[in-house]
């Protein structure tokens, strides 16, 4: 399995991401790829922009042991993980996770699995700026139990 990860404060380009998919990759039938996106309404108030911290060692190895569980579970041949840190404003990309494999279930699952676990296992601080001031996210409860419903889930 191919793996590739990336975190940095610059943006990337969705199309250029998906090329590096499937550019002379001719065993997969199946690349899926999901893009996160700063939206208005994480809050009361609405998000102006966000600033992620984390500390890049750890992060990157978090990421890179996520990217891991997915190719045990699945088979799955490539991996590419591109996540922002810094000051992200409104409507502007965050994380880019795509995924290649043989068949689409397993790109699919394991594409939500590796956004699944990323939002609580990777060591990303995030903090909101609305009108009325800062403040720092804590993990969702939904989230949460996304990634523990994988526990349950008997790989393909």
């Amino acid at each position: 399995m191919d793996i590739f990860i990336n975190i940095t404060t610059d943006d990337f380009d969705v199309g250029q991401e998906y090329q590096k998919l499937i550019d002379a990759n001719h065993q997969d039938g199946a690349a899926v790829f999901f893009v996160g996106r700063v939206r208005a309404d994480d809050s009361s108030k609405p998000v102006q922009r966000l600033e992620l911290e984390h500390y890049p060692a750890m992060t990157k190895k978090a990421l890179m042991q996520i990217a891991e569980k997915a190719g045990e579970r699945w088979s799955v041949n490539q991996v590419r993980i591109w996540h922002r840190v810094g000051e992200i404003h409104l409507g502007e990309q965050i994380v880019f996770v795509g995924v290649s494999s043989r068949h689409r279930q397993s790109a699919f699952e394991s594409a939500q699995f590796i956004m699944d676990y990323l939002k609580v296992e990777a060591p990303f601080w995030k903090k909101e700026y609305t009108a009325d001031g800062e403040k720092w996210v804590e993990q969702a409860d939904k989230d949460i139990k996304a990634s523990q419903n994988w526990a349950v889930e008997s790989p393909e």
